[in-house]
């Protein structure tokens, strides 16, 4: 089996699109969460989020753009952009893995939709982003500005779509499938149909007076999750590939696991089994014991549903063990991203653990009874991370848990 290791990466983040900013804000335990303003909200109970700002969104679906964006940088990242005298990577082994979000009307599109009788007017016949931008024309802009020649990966495993586009490239440059990949997630459902699904659902945070302080995981007054949207992209390398050619390494995947547990449509299984599942099958691929993990970047949505089945599934795999293992959310500064969500985790993890230190998760005033374990309340902490775990724990019981090595260790 071939060792995988991370060599690049590119974010767009509600807390800064270059690396040293998102690492500084998340050190900082800053919020990237602020009023809404792509729409109006109108009479929606929640009137905030997670926002990002790009000098240039040419897209009018947002995700689109982010996902360019990441890429580009981390294609930069990795020095993939310079010439290489003798490339060490076939072009038939370059690949695309990417988890996406769920394709929603544009209300523009829609009102012109329905004005011409329920047909698509003739001026827009042919437009990929008239009612809807299909997942594949973002593949395929990623895979032609990079070259990328392998058959991609498109991963709809909603909030574990992220997890799962670098779990799956993982594993096809482990299996030798593929010498390189470009894997991660993108999304944005900052519009009314998507806020107001969530609204409909009663998933998100109405705390609108004080935006900053409305994702609260593991808090006893959390009242739901903060839609954010970005995107972040990681450039991922066989070992042997990637020393040749003198690349620099953030981290390497050690592990993969996901479980589909399918008890509710919203709700994840009371004693958490699909959550435990997947940090157990992911520790198991690794070689390691639950003894060896030094940090946990949870899934941490602040729902009143999530956060404490989160806690006892990592009780239930990790003992007494769990009491020691510092546990923090990202969500907390940066909301819920959904399909970008466990892709830009993972960045935040990487990036954080290089340096020596676990950011916090903030808003953490009155911990939850039942949310017993050590969450990095309000500050930042030094610590030492070897190995560590990225949890994505999606509506559906779709579940899925990255285990990394902190190359810097």
């Amino acid at each position: 089996m071939n060792r995988v290791v991370v060599t690049g990466m590119g974010i767009v983040t509600p807390l800064g699109n270059t690396l040293s900013r998102f690492r500084q804000n998340l050190l900082s335990g800053y919020s990237g969460i602020g009023p809404l303003t792509l729409f109006d909200p109108g009479q929606l109970p929640t009137a905030i989020a997670g926002e990002c700002h790009l000098d240039e969104i040419p897209y009018k679906d947002r995700k689109i753009s982010f996902a360019l964006h990441a890429a580009h940088c981390a294609m930069g990242d990795a020095r993939l952009h310079e010439p290489e005298e003798k490339p060490v990577h076939n072009l038939e082994q370059r690949g695309l893995s990417i988890g996406i979000g769920l394709e929603l009307f544009d209300m523009h599109d829609l009102a012109t939709y329905v004005s011409a009788g329920l047909k698509i007017p003739d001026a827009c016949k042919g437009q990929y982003d008239f009612l809807q931008t299909p997942a594949d024309y973002c593949v395929d802009l990623l895979c032609e500005a990079f070259d990328l020649r392998l058959n991609p990966g498109i991963h709809v495993s909603a909030c574990a779509a992220g997890n799962d586009a670098i779990g799956h490239a993982f594993l096809r440059i482990r299996r030798g499938e593929a010498s390189l990949m470009l894997a991660g997630g993108t999304d944005s459902m900052l519009n009314p149909l998507g806020v107001g699904g969530f609204c409909k659902l009663n998933a998100l945070s109405t705390r609108n007076g004080e935006p900053q302080k409305a994702s609260r995981p593991f808090d006893f007054n959390r009242d739901g999750f903060v839609l954010g949207e970005g995107a972040a992209m990681l450039i991922l390398e066989n070992l042997e590939s990637a020393v040749q050619r003198g690349a620099d390494i953030y981290a390497e995947i050690v592990g993969f696991g996901n479980s589909f547990d399918a008890h509710a449509i919203s709700d994840p299984h009371p004693e958490g089994r699909g959550a435990v599942a997947a940090m157990s099958r992911a520790l198991a691929m690794a070689g390691i014991s639950p003894d060896d993990i030094s940090y946990i970047n949870a899934h941490g949505t602040a729902t009143p549903k999530n956060d404490p089945v989160e806690t006892l599934a990592i009780k239930t795999l990790f003992g007494r063990k769990a009491y020691q293992i510092p546990v923090s959310s990202t969500k907390s500064m940066i909301g819920h991203l959904i399909s970008a969500a466990g892709a830009v985790e993972a960045a935040a993890s990487i990036l954080c653990a290089n340096a020596g230190w676990v950011h916090p998760t903030i808003n953490l005033d009155n911990p939850d009874p039942d949310c017993d374990l050590d969450y990095v309340p309000g500050q930042s902490r030094q610590h030492r991370i070897g190995y560590f775990l990225s949890n994505s724990f999606a509506f559906g019981g779709q579940n899925a848990t990255i285990v990394f090595w902190n190359w810097e260790n």
